[in-house]
């Protein structure tokens, strides 16, 4: 015996509606000679840097204006929706990224900070943004590499018009970003509904239960695993590592 029960749960999902990504940030050198990854923002997502190892920095801009922020080997950072960040790889610069609504990200809940005349052109983004499929890994590579750089372009341009205009300079990036975003807007509803918004109606559910004196809750007791895929991705900021999900 195991000590297995006869009626076995489900096997939950993963806490909070959260996905955690690994990340080896890109040790590509840019134009202004830092290397790291595309700048860029998440329109409705959280994002957290748990750092496993090296060093770096993360440049962002928000509405108090723009910073630095130095990574060491358990630096934890987070940031809200609507924040530009970039990641600068000093040396050998790895950690956990966590999203918060699962699903989202990788529906496209992402704006690089190309030059305006792209922002402004829906098709030429999709076209600049997009990486090649079916292709051997050193094209994908060139491919990041180029949207890379392009978003470093825009990226300079926004950081000049944040210090000269302020804070109306962000915000027009973000009206930008956010007509960008809005044909994808529907599909991540649902996406949200399935996953964020469930786990929230379960503790409601829960916690009336338990206010009630029910033991209910916690009769879906059960444990999740998940495991390291071998092959990465190239993401915007570096080579991504993902987990296989145990209820796949």
């Amino acid at each position: 015996m195991n000590g297995a029960l006869s009626t076995v749960p489900p096997v939950p999902g993963f806490p909070g509606g959260t996905a955690v990504t690994g990340l080896r940030v890109y040790d590509w050198e840019a134009a202004d000679g830092l290397c790291g990854g595309s700048p860029h923002l998440h329109t409705v997502s959280s994002e957290a840097y748990l750092v496993t190892g090296g060093t770096g920095q993360v440049h962002t801009i928000a509405m108090g204006g723009a910073a630095e922020h130095h990574l060491t080997a358990g630096s934890l950072l987070w940031f809200s929706p609507g924040t530009v960040h970039r990641l600068v790889n000093t040396d050998r610069l790895t950690l956990n990224v966590i999203m918060s609504n699962a699903g989202l990200p990788e529906a496209g809940d992402s704006v690089l900070t190309f030059p305006r005349h792209i922002l402004q052109d829906p098709d030429l983004y999709a076209e600049y943004s997009a990486l090649p499929s079916d292709a051997h890994q050193s094209v994908v590579a060139a491919a990041a590499r180029q949207r890379r750089d392009l978003a470093l372009e825009g990226y300079a341009e926004l950081h000049q018009s944040v210090l000269r205009d302020g804070q109306e300079a962000l915000a027009e990036f973000h009206r930008l970003a956010a007509a960008l975003v809005r044909p994808r807007v529907e599909r991540w509803k649902e996406i949200w509904a399935a996953t964020v918004r469930s786990q929230v109606a379960a503790t409601e559910q829960s916690l009336q239960e338990l206010e009630d004196g029910s033991p209910v809750p916690m009769a879906g007791a059960a444990v999740a695993h998940a495991r390291q895929r071998t092959d990465e991705g190239y993401g915007m900021c570096g080579h991504l590592t993902t987990w296989d999900d145990s209820r796949l």
